[in-house]
């Protein structure tokens, strides 16, 4: 096996294990906004997230060009306001239908793509699109309406495509630390705004709370994000979005493993549909760019 194929496969296992422990959080969030406000959860969350980060990172940080800081910010700010409107758009609608409409991201990923980088994809891409769509309808989906919540969530979606298409498109392995933490410490300072209205954030009111933000911030945030930038350094922006389709089949299987749902006929067939979009394009054959496009900047 060369170099680059273990490198790839190890990218894609990377973001597998990411969105398993984005699957773990489901739980835990129900619990913590249920106690305190969304955008204040988010902001502590991502604020902790940061602090850690620079911790670390502060030196890749210093070394990044000034366009690389900037498009750090530009994919913080897309980051930070899917997660915005991700969570207002939940309040009004069911959970269910926003997983659903969240995964749309799978759709648009191809798509912008497509439009904005002029990648050409593959038959079998877009037909595990569709079979990544039909397994998140499967998996998630009961009853639909489109009211203001579901557009919400739906232009969440299309940030969490352009972000995927972003990062994979300016994303460097050796920039991967310094640009996860200007993308966390953006994301922090848009939900931090986000609290202003009511006179800022309010912090996690037990110790409970404070354990599930920490591992929220340090775990799914921190420690995501510096996964999923190193992993679209290595791999194509559609086939990382397929592979994160499967955040709601960890999120139901958490669900059933902590006895908050059922396990059912659906979910079997969902998951098992997201699985196979997931092979679908592992077994696509992928063409080298020409060495001209290796280094094309936007």
């Amino acid at each position: 096996m060369s170099a680059a194929k273990r490198i790839s496969m190890l990218a894609t296992f990377g973001l597998l294990v990411m969105t398993a422990v984005w699957g773990s959080t489901f739980v835990l969030i129900k619990d913590v906004v249920g106690r305190m406000p969304v955008a204040d959860f988010l902001a502590v969350r991502f604020i902790v997230a940061t602090l850690a980060m620079f911790a670390l990172f502060h030196r890749h940080v210093l070394r990044l060009e000034r366009r690389q800081l900037w498009r750090g910010v530009v994919m913080g700010v897309l980051y930070g306001c899917g997660q915005l409107l991700q969570t207002w758009g939940l309040a009004l609608i069911s959970p269910s239908v926003s997983g659903f409409v969240t995964g749309m991201y799978v759709v648009f990923t191809p798509i912008l793509a497509t439009v904005l980088l002029r990648q050409r994809m593959p038959l079998t891409v877009w037909l595990a699109v569709g079979l990544a769509t039909l397994g998140l309808a499967l998996l998630s989906l009961n009853g639909f309406s489109v009211d203001p919540g579901v557009w919400l969530t739906l232009a969440s979606a299309l940030l969490y495509g352009l972000h995927i298409v972003a990062l994979g498109h300016w994303s460097r392995a050796d920039e991967a630390f310094g640009l996860s933490a200007v993308q966390m410490a953006v994301i922090a300072l848009v939900c931090l705004l986000a609290t202003l209205g009511h006179g800022g954030p309010v912090l996690p009111p037990d110790r409970s709370a404070w354990i599930a933000v920490l591992y929220m911030a340090l775990v799914a945030g921190a420690g995501a994000m510096l996964m999923q930038t190193w992993a679209q350094a290595h791999l194509p922006a559609t086939r990382a979005a397929i592979v994160m389709t499967t955040e709601p089949v960890f999120a139901a299987a958490f669900a059933v493993a902590f006895g908050s749902d059922i396990l059912t006929w659906r979910m079997l067939c969902g998951g098992i549909l997201v699985l196979g979009a997931m092979y679908l394009v592992e077994l696509t054959p992928r063409r080298a760019p020409p060495a001209e496009a290796i280094h094309h900047e936007v």
